[in-house]
């Protein structure tokens, strides 16, 4: 992510944050608005372009997403109004303002835990990620499936999140839309996520301290999630982001068998 798209984030994320009246119909508004960007060159080139004066950039999303609703318009203006490093940088922020936009229509639902969750299933389901993931696929079909897996055992906010993402997944896997998807709704809720990979489940007692202990480390509130992995044979392995804690005795065993060899 270049400077110019972390300003450029920074000040759109500000805007949504001083937004009123945000609803799930809202998010749903910003998810067709990115892709409607990504899906035209000409105009995410246009919005994206460092030598147009910004009343330019503006004016031209007044004109063309003049039907949207006065909310979703001003974040839109906002956006535009930035300096971005790249077109795909711009799609990106449109894209993170639907997912926050969710979430913030949606208190009191855990939308990172459900789509943990549904990550979870495209993990164990090879077929169901293909579906997903394929650039063969019809982007509707693609999100009709979505709507028919999660069906009402998913918050709306969680079906809306996942169907949009999955209708344009620009060159991303299915996994890693729904990473991202966890980490903004994360961020938006003020919690920072940690995947933890162990071949049992922890116990609340151990969930606890483990949470405490990277609060420590980290900082602000912790959202834990467990993935059994029977091939960490004992302790555990921690991501948070890029980095990596491996505490795990397959790691030790591998950091031995690496000494010896040496």
């Amino acid at each position: 992510m270049g400077s110019a798209t972390t300003q450029a984030l920074a000040a759109s994320t500000d805007a949504l944050a001083a937004a009123s009246a945000l609803t799930l119909d809202s998010a749903a508004e910003l998810f067709a608005a990115a892709r409607a960007i990504g899906d035209s060159g000409q105009l995410s080139g246009a919005l994206a372009d460092p030598s147009a004066p910004a009343e330019a950039r503006t004016a031209l999303v007044d004109g063309v997403f003049a039907g949207a609703s006065a909310p979703v318009r001003a974040l839109l203006t906002a956006v535009a109004a930035q300096r971005w490093s790249s077109a795909s940088d711009l799609v990106d922020g449109v894209e993170e303002l639907a997912i926050r936009a969710a979430a913030i229509a949606s208190t009191g639902v855990d939308l990172s835990g459900e789509l943990f969750g549904f990550s979870r299933v495209v993990a164990a389901n090879p077929e169901l990620e293909l579906a997903l993931g394929s650039r063969l696929g019809d982007a509707d079909a693609k999100g009709a499936l979505v709507e028919r897996v999660l069906g009402a055992s998913a918050a709306p906010a969680t079906v809306l999140i996942v169907s949009s993402l999955v209708r344009r997944p620009r060159e991303r896997r299915v996994r890693q839309l729904l990473s991202r998807a966890i980490r903004i709704v994360s961020a938006q809720d003020g919690r920072t996520v940690a995947t933890v990979y162990t071949a049992a489940p922890l116990n609340a007692a151990q969930e606890t301290r483990l949470r405490d202990a990277l609060a420590g480390r980290y900082g602000g509130e912790i959202s834990i999630n467990q993935v059994i992995d029977s091939t960490v044979v004992g302790g555990l392995r921690v991501q948070i982001a890029d980095d990596v804690i491996d505490g795990s005795i397959s790691a030790r065993l591998a950091d031995l068998r690496q000494k010896l060899a040496s």
